[in-house]
């Protein structure tokens, strides 16, 4: 049994795209997640499945379809991967809240991450792709930010103390 950490693209608790973690918990269990466990009212969930990633979130991503009758993108990561994603963060100085990074599903084509050589980053922000994580650092405020994040249509960003949170949840702490 694997434990996995789900982050739901473009879910909150109200407006567009409402989504109560109660339901979500319920969701995971009728997909025959165990252990699950929500983080916060902004899509994190973390569960223990004997699928593999990639069927567990096809999984999660059919029920929330059902539930919500549009489709919900998902990105799933192992305790280890965001362990490492951890590690890898060009910006261990920067504060944690300031700090986001981008999950994508897949690591982008060689030519989009030669397109980001060339963003246009309005301010003292910074930027990094590694792998399927695009680290962002705000250092006055993402809501100060006129920065265009790349791939934010395809991904779902958390800020590092939330990564810090659903990692110990996932290691079976709370």
């Amino acid at each position: 049994m694997a434990t996995f950490v789900a982050f739901l693209r473009a879910v909150n608790v109200t407006g567009t795209g409402k989504l109560l973690m109660d339901d979500l918990r319920r969701i995971c269990a009728k997909c025959g997640f165990t252990e699950v466990r929500t983080y916060i009212a902004s899509g994190n969930v973390v569960f223990s499945s004997r699928l593999d990633e990639v069927k567990a979130k096809a999984t999660l991503e059919a029920a929330l379809l059902k539930k919500m009758k549009k489709p919900c993108q998902v990105v799933v990561r192992t305790a280890a991967e965001l362990e490492a994603t951890l590690k890898a963060n060009p910006y261990p100085e920067a504060e944690p809240n300031r700090c986001l990074v981008l999950f994508l599903d897949d690591a982008p084509a060689k030519t989009a991450k030669d397109a980001l050589r060339t963003w246009k980053i309005p301010g003292k922000e910074r930027m990094e792709l590694r792998g399927r994580e695009l680290f962002l650092h705000f250092p006055d405020g993402q809501g100060q930010s006129k920065l265009k994040v790349p791939f934010m249509d395809v991904g779902t960003g958390r800020n590092i103390n939330t990564i810090r949170a659903v990692l110990t949840m996932a290691r079976g702490g709370d």
